[in-house]
């Protein structure tokens, strides 16, 4: 159950309460509960049932995917105000979770039992309008994803993935293999385009950092 406190931080949250009716707040309040995840939690591993979905109040939850050789790709994040479409669809398809979800940042956020979520958006329109835009936004981030994997060279994406962090002159504070596990590729590739990055003075590595030196640079990369 949702107390009153709890309940005015989950309206900032998700705005689409305010359009809410009576009887969906009453049972939103009644029948979804609060947790706290700390961060390095797995909320569900591949071939999990999921029991509820949560939507966050705050923190950064991570879905990816792990090959048979051991190799990670990101498929999306979400963060304060958004939920997982592959729960989502878990739940509603009844079959089991596809990926593993990791927590990133300590998350806080709003949990609905699966049969209650089902029930929702059966009956209200609001929430299922919610559902599907959220499916329709996640899915388009899930294409590019296939997309830069299949289809763009592995420097630009790291160029493009540095400038998305970076600014000119900031130190980001991340490793070769951070890199590697959010592009789906392998340490030794990514060291390498790193490497040839710094013989032309885009960028410094750092023991666990890497500083940006020429923006341009880096946009030139990305565009090709």
């Amino acid at each position: 159950m949702i107390t009153q406190e709890q309940f005015a931080r989950i309206v900032y949250a998700l705005p689409i309460l305010k359009q809410a009716d009576a009887q969906l707040l009453r049972e939103f309040q009644n029948q979804a509960f609060h947790a706290r995840i700390p961060a390095g939690k797995d909320v569900f591993v591949e071939g999990d049932e999921a029991q509820a979905i949560a939507l966050l109040i705050a923190g950064v939850v991570r879905v990816y995917k792990i090959g048979e050789t051991g190799r990670e790709i990101t498929l999306y994040r979400f963060g304060q105000g958004e939920s997982c479409i592959l729960t989502a669809n878990a739940i509603l398809s009844c079959k089991s979770f596809p990926a593993i979800a990791t927590v990133e940042a300590d998350a806080e956020a709003v949990m609905i039992p699966a049969d209650v979520f089902r029930d929702w958006v059966r009956r209200y329109d609001l929430w299922r309008d919610f559902v599907f835009n959220l499916l329709s936004d996640r899915l388009a981030t899930v294409l590019a994803v296939v997309d830069e994997v299949v289809f763009k060279r592995m420097d630009r994406r790291v160029a493009e993935l540095l400038l998305r962090k970076a600014e000119v002159g900031s130190i980001l504070r991340i490793t070769h293999q951070e890199i590697a596990v959010d592009l789906g590729s392998s340490r030794e590739v990514i060291s390498r385009i790193l490497e040839d990055l710094a013989r032309q003075g885009l960028v410094k590595p750092g023991r666990g950092t890497l500083e940006v030196l020429d923006f341009e640079g880096l946009q030139s990369i990305s565009s090709v």
